[in-house]
């Protein structure tokens, strides 16, 4: 019996990524507003009812790669050590993800990625569902900084930093540089960012 719930969740995730690379070929190649969920479920072979049943929307086809990542700040934070301050933890965690070149920090260069990027920062419903899905982070990274008012400011300065921070690496890589090229600018600009929520100098 736990074998076959096994095999039935691996299924579940091979018809879901197959759903989602479906979509986001399609849509580097044509644009979002010129593909339908039809032309997505076709392609994908699967039934519209079965599209939904994974992705709720056609957004969601989309942005699912930044699931892994709702909810990280509040996570590092509630995951730190005892003497480690939280703009300590979340600098640590920037600056670990610029070493490894993530996506989520916009230093990568890979040409799907850009080119992914592109597609979410050039069409206005993706952009709107992504900034729904950093205020939910900042909903959680405030609950778990537990401070009030406090909390909730200094969590929402953590959030716009970390998107400023990713759209301008993307930005400059989008412009022809190389991620390994702009990454000691990413990692001064994080340093200094971070050194503004925790000190506030300019």
């Amino acid at each position: 019996m736990i074998e076959s719930a096994g095999l039935r969740a691996r299924k579940k995730l091979r018809t879901r990524d197959a759903i989602a690379d479906a979509a986001i070929s399609l849509f580097l190649a044509r644009g979002f507003e010129h593909v339908s969920v039809s032309d997505i479920a076709a392609t994908a072979e699967v039934s519209k009812p079965t599209l939904f049943r994974y992705f709720p929307t056609k957004e969601d086809l989309v942005l699912h790669r930044f699931a892994d990542h709702k909810g990280e700040a509040a996570r590092v934070v509630s995951s730190r050590g005892p003497d480690v301050p939280p703009m300590t933890a979340l600098h640590r965690h920037f600056r670990a993800g610029l070493d490894h070149f993530e996506p989520v920090t916009g230093l990568n260069d890979h040409p799907e990625v850009i080119a992914f990027h592109r597609l979410v920062f050039a069409t206005a419903s993706l952009t709107g569902r992504l900034t729904q899905y950093q205020l939910d982070d900042e909903d959680a990274l405030a609950a778990a900084l537990g401070s009030g008012i406090a909390g909730r400011l200094q969590a929402a300065q953590v959030v716009a930093v970390q998107r400023v921070l990713a759209r301008t690496n993307w930005q400059k890589i989008a412009d022809g540089r190389t991620a390994h090229d702009v990454q000691p600018e990413a990692i001064a600009d994080a340093d200094h960012a971070f050194a503004q929520l925790r000190y506030g100098s300019s």
